[in-house]
């Protein structure tokens, strides 16, 4: 037991710092704000009545039919993107270099960003046409999908506190560039 203590001591001292504990909630957030919109559309997928008619679900998604593959593989590929956040605060698993993760985390944040903000105009001044039936649908459609607003604002949080804790462990390479005076 002295021995782990003794490795996740010199490991923190060499290294960035672990990320806080605000981080690490957030990180999980993003992957739990994605979650009820999938199982929303599997459930769409696997023929549960989800505001959309039989016609609607055939003629426009193409459910039965390849929109399935569509619609499952979209939920898919959605959770797996909501937990790139895991990687951000993860101690044990780095795939990239800390410089090359930031840079695509900071790029996955600012598509984030922009995407919900389209999302936020296109709302506002084109009326989207709905092929929903009743009120109750709608508001089931918009408790699932709400969570997903908060997305681009975890990613950011989650991402700057990635950055501060890499940018934080790096040595500078040139002393005399720090501010140094040379005798």
């Amino acid at each position: 037991m002295t021995t782990t203590a003794t490795a996740t001591a010199t490991t923190t001292a060499t290294g960035p710092a672990p990320a806080p504990r605000w981080a690490r909630w957030a990180a999980h957030a993003v992957a739990l704000c994605a979650l009820p919109s999938g199982l929303w559309r599997i459930a769409m997928a696997s023929g549960v009545y989800v505001g959309y008619s039989d016609q609607v679900l055939r003629e426009v998604f193409d459910i039965p039919g390849w929109g399935v593959a569509y619609v499952v593989g979209l939920s898919v590929f959605g959770e797996l993107a909501a937990l790139f956040p895991m990687l951000l605060v993860s101690e044990r698993w780095r795939p990239l270099p800390p410089r090359v993760l930031a840079g695509l985390a900071w790029a996955a944040s600012g598509v984030l960003v922009l995407v919900a903000l389209w999302q936020v105009v296109v709302a506002f001044t084109v009326e989207s046409q709905t092929y929903m039936s009743g009120g109750t649908a709608h508001a089931v459609w918009a408790v699932v999908f709400a969570p997903l607003a908060a997305i681009p604002v975890l990613m950011t949080a989650v991402t700057w506190s990635y950055a501060k804790r890499h940018r934080a462990g790096r040595r500078p390479a040139n002393p005399v560039a720090v501010g140094s005076r040379l005798p």
